[in-house]
C-alpha cells in the first residue's frame, strides 16, 4: 500500500482562501455558460485519465479495476453528464404563487451561491467522495477547496493533478496533506462545509465550525442493520449482501454492518454465503483480483482486533504484510465486544439472529441512526412496516447499497448519522442558498396595512382567513 501524503508545507491557506474570497466577489462564478464549460473540461479530463485513475486506487489499496469503474469513475461522469444536462433548468430564479397580503407582485426564488466552500473528503472512496460534493458546490456557482484523505495518496494526487488542469486555483484547488492541514483549514471562516467521515470527526468538524455559524452537511456513519426475514428468498439475500458487504473489502458507509436473522433460517443463510463468497473470490481469496485490501496497517489492526475471541462461521484470516482480511462471518457475538460497539468498516460481517419479531427493535435501538438500513423479506407487510417504523439516512428492500446509485435520490445521513443529503439536482440545491424575492406592483397601493389601524381588524381578519 502507498505510504500517507506529507503535509503542503509550501501553500498558504489564508492567501490560498482570500484569492477564492476575491474570484468569487468579483462574480466570476455566477456565469452559467462558463460553469458548464469548466464542468464539461472536468468530464472530458476524467475521461481520459480513466486507467490513471484505476492505478492510483489498486496503489492505494488493491482495488480491482471493475469496483473503480462501478463505484468511484462511472458515478462521477454520470453526476457531471446529468448536472451539465439540468444546470440552465436548475439555476433559473423559480416564480411561485404569490400571496394576497402583497397583492399586486410577482414572488420568485433565486438560487445563489453561498460562497466559498470546505470539502473534507474520507479515504475510502477517495475519488468518488472527493469530486462528487465537488460538482454540486461548482454548478452552484461557489469556489471550492478540497482536502482529500492523506491515507490514499495516489489517488488524492491524482485528483489534486485534474482540478489543476481544469481549474484556477483561486476558483477551485485541491490540498494535500494530514490532520494538520485539515486542521487549520477548519480555523478559517468558510461559506460552508462538506465533510465526509467517521462521527467522532465529524464532531470536531461541527464544532470548529460552530463559532462562525457556517451551514454544513456531515455524512458519518453508523451501524447499519440488514433484517432477514423468514419470508425471504436466502440464497438470493446471500448473494446481495456478499456483494454489498465485501465490495470494497467492507469499507464502505453504508455497507450491512450486521445481519438480523430469523433463527429458523439462520443456517441456511450461513451455508449460502459461504457459497457465494467462493463463487466470487474463488478457493484462494488472497489471491483473487477482485478482493480490495485494508487501506493501511492502523486500521488492518483495529479490524484485527475485532476478530479476537469470536466465534467465525467462515473466514477470519488475516494477512498483515499486505493489509489482507478474509470476507468474515462471526456467529452471534455479544453486543459489549468491540466488533458491536462501533461501526466496522472492514470484510466483518456479525450474524445475530432472533426468535420473535420484538426481538428486532431490541437490538436496533440499542445503537444510533444508522446511515443505512436493509430489509429482506417477501412479506410485503413486514418489509414496509420495517422501513417506517426506524430512523436511518436510507436503505433498500431486497437488495443492499443500490440506493446510492439512483440521482433522483438525495443521500445523507440522520441524527448521528450525519444531515444534509446530495446527488444529482440535491447537490446544487445542498451548495444553494434559496433567496426569496417579492416583486411588488406600484400602480396600486392597499392601503390596509397602514396605520392607523382604527376599524380595520375586522378586515385584516377576513383577509388573513381567505389565505
Amino acid at each position: 500500500m502507498a505510504e500517507e501524503i506529507k503535509n503542503e508545507a509550501t501553500v498558504n491557506i489564508p492567501e490560498l482562501l482570500a484569492s477564492q474570497k476575491e474570484f468569487f466577489e468579483a462574480g466570476n462564478t455566477l456565469d452559467v455558460s462558463e460553469r458548464i464549460a469548466r464542468l464539461k473540461k472536468l468530464k472530458n479530463v476524467i475521461e481520459s485519465k480513466e486507467q490513471e485513475i484505476s492505478a492510483a486506487l489498486f496503489a492505494d489499496f488493491r482495488k480491482p479495476e471493475f469496483e473503480t469503474y462501478a463505484t468511484e469513475t462511472a458515478l462521477i461522469l454520470s453526476e457531471l453528464k446529468y448536472t451539465i444536462k439540468k444546470l440552465r433548468k436548475w439555476a433559473k430564479p423559480k416564480k411561485v404563487k404569490s400571496t394576497l397580503l402583497n397583492f399586486p407582485s410577482k414572488d420568485f426564488i433565486y438560487p445563489q451561491p453561498y460562497g466559498n466552500v470546505l470539502i473534507l473528503a474520507p479515504w475510502n472512496y477517495p475519488f468518488q467522495l472527493s469530486v462528487s460534493p465537488a460538482i454540486g458546490a461548482l454548478a452552484a456557482g461557489n469556489t471550492v477547496m478540497i482536502k482529500p484523505s492523506e491515507y490514499a495518496p495516489a489517488t488524492s494526487s491524482l485528483t489534486k493533478e485534474i482540478f489543476a488542469e481544469v481549474f484556477p486555483e483561486e476558483h477551485a484547488a485541491v490540498l494535500l496533506g494530514g490532520v494538520e492541514v485539515s486542521q487549520e483549514l477548519l480555523e478559517q471562516k468558510w461559506d460552508y462545509v462538506f465533510f465526509t467521515g467517521s462521527v467522532p470527526v465529524g464532531r470536531i468538524v461541527a464544532k470548529a465550525i460552530a463559532p462562525n455559524l457556517t451551514p454544513s452537511t456531515l455524512e458519518l456513519g453508523g451501524k447499519n442493520p440488514c433484517i432477514i426475514h423468514r419470508s425471504a428468498k436466502i440464497d438470493l439475500a446471500a448473494k446481495r449482501i456478499v456483494w454489498g458487504k465485501f465490495i470494497n473489502a467492507g469499507q464502505t458507509c453504508i455497507s450491512p454492518d450486521y445481519v438480523l436473522i430469523d433463527k429458523k433460517k439462520k443456517t441456511e443463510f450461513t451455508e449460502a454465503v459461504k457459497s457465494e463468497i467462493k463463487a466470487a473470490f474463488g478457493e484462494e481469496i488472497k489471491k483473487s483480483p477482485d478482493y480490495a485490501r485494508i487501506i493501511n496497517r492502523k486500521n488492518f489492526e483495529r479490524l484485527q482486533a475485532m476478530l479476537e475471541g469470536q466465534t467465525i462461521i467462515t473466514g477470519g484470516e488475516t494477512s498483515p504484510g499486505d493489509n489482507y482480511i478474509a470476507p468474515t462471518l462471526i456467529n452471534e457475538p455479544s453486543f459489549d465486544s468491540e466488533v458491536m460497539q462501533d461501526e466496522i468498516f472492514g470484510p466483518i460481517l456479525p450474524v445475530l439472529s432472533y426468535s420473535e419479531e420484538p426481538e428486532i427493535e431490541k437490538i436496533i435501538s440499542r445503537y444510533p441512526d444508522p446511515l443505512a438500513l436493509y430489509v429482506f423479506a417477501e412479506d410485503k407487510e413486514f418489509s414496509e412496516k420495517t422501513l417506517q417504523r426506524y430512523r436511518f439516512g436510507g436503505g433498500a428492500s431486497n437488495d443492499v447499497v443500490v440506493h446510492i446509485a439512483n440521482k433522483n435520490l438525495p443521500f445523507g445521513g440522520v441524527g448521528s448519522s450525519g444531515y444534509g443529503g446530495y446527488h444529482g439536482k440535491f447537490s446544487f440545491e445542498t451548495f444553494t442558498h434559496k433567496k426569496s424575492i417579492s416583486k411588488r406592483a406600484t400602480w396600486l397601493d392597499i392601503p390596509l396595512r397602514y396605520a392607523p389601524y382604527k376599524g380595520k381588524l375586522p378586515l385584516i381578519k377576513k383577509v388573513m382567513k381567505r389565505l
